[in-house]
């Protein structure tokens, strides 16, 4: 029963590998490609930004320029009732009123003229923006021809290994399951399950003691690696060293003198 489910284990970890073989040939680009399209997508959301604060700059000057009309028709409206005054103090209390519109038109008309400064500035940064999008948009466009190339080199076995995948997981107690992903997503180079070479761990290479490999070779319990958790499958028979042969020596027969 343990020898089964080390076999699964095995199997699946033999899968995996060849996925993460797969995965590696294409290196960094798939993180290169995401990393291109949310630069462009920031891009676009800055441009978003500036385009929606042109608006309300375009707003504003229109408000200022009505606020401007207002003005001018009153101080219109009070020029005529200063014909009709009949006393001074209604003379300056008209005369003030206008002087404050006149004021109001000052601050609209410089208010107008910060707006199209600001307006001014947006557009060339959204210039500026749409400039450094259009580059790496020629990026993201090489980086994708790249890896689709790499994609359709490996498209099938993946697809393959994938099938082979899902399988092989039903066929493994989610205890075990759960254990085996737990513990690749921890390992540097993917491996959960290992074999004992040279009387180390294949995954961390630290020394098995001698009776631990002998439970290993009895697959009686699921033994792991004291050191990094691995679970240890197998102990692989290491080749006989082949001794070098003696030498044999000859003894010279004594020639007897004539």
């Amino acid at each position: 029963m343990i020898a089964e489910k080390l076999a699964l284990l095995t199997k699946l970890q033999e899968i995996d590998s060849k996925i993460d073989a797969i995965k590696k040939v294409r290196g960094a680009l798939p993180d290169e490609v995401r990393d291109l399209e949310d630069e462009i997508a920031g891009y676009q959301t800055r441009i978003s930004k500036f385009e929606s604060e042109i608006a309300g700059y375009e707003q504003e000057i229109e408000d200022k320029k009505n606020a401007i009309k207002t003005s001018e028709q009153l101080i219109k409206k009070y020029e005529e009732q200063q014909m009709n005054v009949r006393n001074n103090r209604e003379y300056d209390a008209i005369t003030k009123e206008m002087e404050l519109q006149a004021l109001e038109i000052q601050v609209a008309e410089k208010r107008i003229k910060e707006a199209y400064a600001r307006i001014e500035e947006k557009k060339e940064e959204v210039e500026a923006t749409k400039a450094k999008a259009k580059e790496r948009e020629v990026d993201l466009k090489a980086k994708k021809a790249e890896l689709d190339s790499l994609l359709a080199e490996s498209e099938a076995e993946e697809a393959k290994l994938g099938k082979e995948r899902n399988k092989a997981t039903k066929a493994i107690e989610e205890r075990l399951l759960l254990a085996y992903e737990k513990l690749r997503k921890n390992a540097r180079n993917g491996l959960a399950v290992v074999n004992v070479k040279r009387s180390a761990c294949g995954g961390c290479f630290n020394v098995v003691p001698p009776q631990r490999q002998a439970d290993i070779k009895d697959k009686k319990k699921i033994i792991v690696c004291e050191h990094c958790g691995r679970i240890l499958a197998g102990v692989d028979i290491e080749p006989e060293v082949e001794k070098p042969k003696a030498k044999r020596t000859t003894r010279k027969k004594k020639v007897a003198a004539k």
